[in-house]
């Protein structure tokens, strides 16, 4: 099975150690890993701010790109929400890559939904343990339906206590270039989600996007708390946790 990985220019960019992981999950998984090396951005940050030719040209990129692979996994609801609930739309005035649009579509998916539905993996070689609470993103959870499959997975490492936080569901206040726009209110939200997160005295919070991971953990660590660790499933489903594989 040929398995092309978009790693997205963030995870690349400032925490390579998710991409890492997710290549020794997809291996374990008998994937053959494809990982185009001229990949950059899946184009949703022009496409929120309006910028819709550069969003077409990204995308093209991206089609182009993963041509020739059996599957397209991607460990962010953000970045695989924008290929498979916006590419058709924003290439419907481009019949060609409209019709590859929906071709990548169908075989792109988020990795927890990957791994629990397309090859069930249920075994994980991994170090970590602690108390944990998991944040459902706002694009994985609205765009693509990621809620169960991450906990499924965590359910199977036997030295982890997941436990559910109080507004799991709700925004971290990042949203992209909402931060960047509304940067009171994106503060306040953030603040707020921290509020549960230390409420639940866990170890660590643990989710799928790293924009989300980055606001949080940035808001964690400007309130004094210095403890409270920020994770990436992938980075703890293989124990590859952050700074500790550069």
């Amino acid at each position: 099975m040929r398995v092309g990985l978009f790693v997205t220019c963030v995870v690349d960019l400032m925490r390579p150690s998710i991409g890492l992981a997710a290549v020794k999950l997809l291996e374990r998984a008998d994937c053959e890993v494809i990982f185009p090396e001229n990949q950059t951005c899946c184009g949703q940050p022009a496409y929120n701010a309006g910028d819709r030719l550069t969003a077409q040209q990204l995308a093209r990129k991206v089609i182009s790109e993963f041509a020739d692979v059996d599957y397209v996994v991607i460990p962010s609801g953000s970045c695989g929400g924008m290929i498979k609930t916006h590419y058709e739309e924003l290439l419907s005035d481009l019949p060609e890559y409209r019709v590859k649009a929906q071709w990548l579509a169908a075989r792109t998916y988020e990795l927890t939904d990957f791994l629990v539905n397309v090859v069930d993996m249920d075994s994980f070689d991994t170090t970590f343990q602690g108390a944990i609470a998991y944040h459902d993103s706002c694009a994985g959870l609205r765009e693509l339906n990621i809620k169960e499959q991450p906990r499924k997975l965590l359910s199977h490492l036997a030295h982890v206590d997941l436990k559910e936080m109080a507004g799991a569901e709700q925004c971290c206040g990042f949203g992209g270039t909402f931060s960047v726009k509304y940067g009171d209110i994106s503060s306040r939200i953030v603040d707020l989600k921290c509020d549960d997160l230390e409420a639940t005295e866990v170890d660590a919070l643990v989710l799928g996007d790293l924009g989300c991971m980055l606001n949080i953990e940035g808001k964690l660590r400007r309130r004094g708390n210095h403890k409270t660790k920020v994770l990436h499933i992938a980075e703890v489903l293989t124990g590859l946790v952050g700074e500790e594989t550069e």
